[in-house]
């Protein structure tokens, strides 16, 4: 049904209960966008016509006046015009979130289950067992749904429509792919953006944190480690010297041995402690293997880039240029590692598969980060060929300097990058209100930044068959 507009009123009949009169006067839209006809659609009202001024400073101008009337504006080309589109938001939650609801009991009996195997039990003898992997499940979804709802509480402080956490259940060695939230309404402001995106990993620091210390402080000696199955040279050592091996000893074959990497952070409170297990064995401990994964998450959202929590705090802090930069910069960091772990980890399969592709182990790496860097620069020539001469002289010189380089590589960085390249995005989109962050924020974002660097970890997790 076409509504026209008949100033100073709109004819309000229509299906929905959403009226045009319910949105700002006519005369405030007009200032910035000329509109020559009104629809209703779905409960949408939708305002066709023209910018007065660029598109940017018409949402800059009309958001605040939608947004006090209950609606979110977006401005958009429809069937070949420019339209004003507002669509009521909604905040809170209609009934019970049953599919919230659902979802977390079947991710906490999902991380049970896959928490009793770190824990050395048998769910598939006997199911009840899994209750006592609580700690682990605790843990794990404690940092996780604390993080979310910081998220959650930020966003309802500032009016934006959110949902409630989606716990996501999976078959893994964690039982979890994680958790998320729908922001459904758009964020209004460079200071709302910050809080969104600071409160999440803040509030889930502080749960890894003390997971952490409590798994630190409960800490049994190496002889704990007598009762796995398997680990013959590891348990041999310990009866010997009543100490951990400095060097993970060769595993049996077929054995799994995961090496969680080092992080300032978790050194620092290692120094605190009697006990404490060398990487290689931290997944023995399910607590502290939980309180490490905790930064582990806590470091991939504070990754400053695109649209991660990280790329929110630095988008806030330094705008949008330093941003990029950042971004940018911290992308190549990241493919520059990756592309050291191909050659020193990927390279020598190739050659087993045939000398012909060993020899194209170069090339395949180039092609590799034409890819990356053709997405990251938009095609842009000079972009494209500094940072291809950039990444393959720096993966040469590391090869050149050794094993003491080499070692910093990892493979794993190349996913990781494929997924903020092509689905995150290293840019940030603009907000529409830039006002200056406060004194305050500021130094929860700096704090942010100092926990991001805690965190971080260059070679997050390895197998054993990369030290051995």
């Amino acid at each position: 049904m076409m509504d026209d507009v008949d100033r100073p009123g709109f004819d309000t009949a229509g299906r929905g209960t959403h009226s045009l009169e319910d949105g700002p006067p006519i005369d405030r839209i007009e200032s910035v966008f000329a509109v020559y006809e009104v629809r209703r659609e779905d409960g949408q009202l939708v305002y066709y016509g023209d910018p007065l001024a660029h598109p940017e400073r018409v949402m800059r101008e009309l958001w605040p006046a939608f947004r006090e009337r209950g609606y979110d504006a977006t401005l958009e080309r429809r069937h070949g015009e420019y339209a004003l589109v507002a669509e009521p938001t909604t905040l809170g939650v209609d009934g019970i979130p049953w599919t919230n609801i659902v979802l977390l009991l079947l991710t906490v009996c999902s991380t049970l289950f896959a928490g009793s195997f770190w824990y050395q039990l048998d769910p598939f003898a006997d199911p009840t067992v899994i209750w006592q992997a609580w700690p682990f499940t605790a843990a794990i979804l404690g940092v996780l749904g604390i993080h979310e709802l910081g998220h959650y509480a930020a966003a309802r402080y500032h009016g934006v429509d959110v949902t409630l956490p989606y716990f996501i259940p999976f078959p893994s060695l964690l039982g979890t792919m994680g958790a998320v939230i729908n922001i459904r309404g758009r964020i209004p402001s460079r200071r709302a953006l910050f809080d969104i995106g600071v409160a999440g990993p803040l509030a889930g620091f502080v749960v890894a944190l003390g997971a952490l210390i409590y798994g630190f402080a409960t800490l049994p000696p190496p002889e704990y480690l007598l009762d796995l199955q398997g680990h013959e040279m590891l348990k041999e050592h310990i009866r010997q010297y009543g100490t951990f091996p400095n060097t993970p000893p060769e595993p049996a074959a077929g054995a799994l041995v995961i090496v969680v990497g080092q992080t300032p952070l978790f050194w620092l409170l290692s120094q605190f402690f009697a006990h404490v297990p060398p990487m290689y064995e931290v997944y023995h401990y399910p607590v502290l293997f939980a309180g490490w994964l905790g930064l582990f998450f806590t470091a991939l959202n504070l990754l400053p880039v695109g649209q991660l929590d990280g790329g929110h705090v630095v988008y806030a802090l330094f705008g949008d240029a330093w941003h990029r930069w950042f971004a940018q910069a911290f992308v190549l960091l990241l493919l520059l590692l990756g592309g050291i772990g191909f050659i020193d980890q990927v390279r020598p399969a190739l050659f087993e598969m045939g000398a012909l592709w060993g020899h194209l182990s170069w090339l395949i790496l180039a092609t590799i980060y034409y890819g990356y860097l053709y997405r990251i620069f938009a095609g842009g020539a000079r972009g494209m060929v500094g940072g291809l001469f950039g990444l393959m002289a720096g993966v040469g010189i590391a090869t050149a300097l050794g094993p003491s380089v080499m070692q910093y590589g990892y493979t794993g960085w190349l996913v990781w990058t494929l997924l903020i390249v092509f689905l995150i995005r290293v840019e940030h989109p603009p907000v529409v209100h830039k006002q200056p962050l406060t004194s305050t924020r500021r130094v929860l974002g700096y704090l942010a930044i100092a926990i991001f660097i805690l965190c971080f970890s260059i070679r997050p997790l390895t197998v054993a068959s990369d030290w051995t």
